[in-house]
């Protein structure tokens, strides 16, 4: 085989149909767009949305809700989770950086320690924020927490 002969496969090209190329095309006269009203003219364009005079869908359904932009968004870790980084690479201090490498956290969130599970080891945690029992754990295990 060679390169001359490759063939796209039977009926995968199909030829494009050129609309309003006269009589003989068979598709001259009304270029399958029918006769008359707004459709048929050119430069029609309907509007997003419209349901032809009905009322439409985006204007039917009520608003609802909305977006506080004062929110601060943290990432949430548990203790459990901090006891077993710890014990898996034997650290003492566990900070923001310590979560990022594990690829636990991304490089600018926020983080937030939740009070989720036990802690057996003493350990000092570098977070942004803490829950209440999140510190009594820590603390309880004879930890100390740092807020950033």
């Amino acid at each position: 085989m060679e390169l001359h002969d490759l063939k796209p496969a039977v009926g995968s090209n199909k030829k494009k149909s050129r609309i309003g190329r006269g009589p003989g095309s068979g598709k001259g006269g009304t270029s399958t767009r029918g006769h008359k009203g707004a459709k048929s003219r050119s430069g029609y364009k309907q509007k997003v949305g419209f349901e032809g005079g009905q009322m439409p869908l985006q204007r039917r359904v009520p608003k609802g809700g909305f977006k506080n932009i004062n929110r601060v968004e943290y990432k949430a870790i548990n203790v459990a989770v901090l006891d077993a980084l710890a014990e898996q690479n034997s650290l003492e201090k566990i900070t923001v950086a310590n979560l990022i490498q594990a690829g636990m956290v991304r490089k600018n969130q926020l983080v937030k320690i939740l009070g989720q599970g036990q802690l057996n080891h003493k350990i000092e945690v570098e977070a942004h924020a803490f829950s209440k029992k999140a510190e009594e754990i820590i603390t309880a295990a004879g930890g100390s927490i740092v807020k950033l």
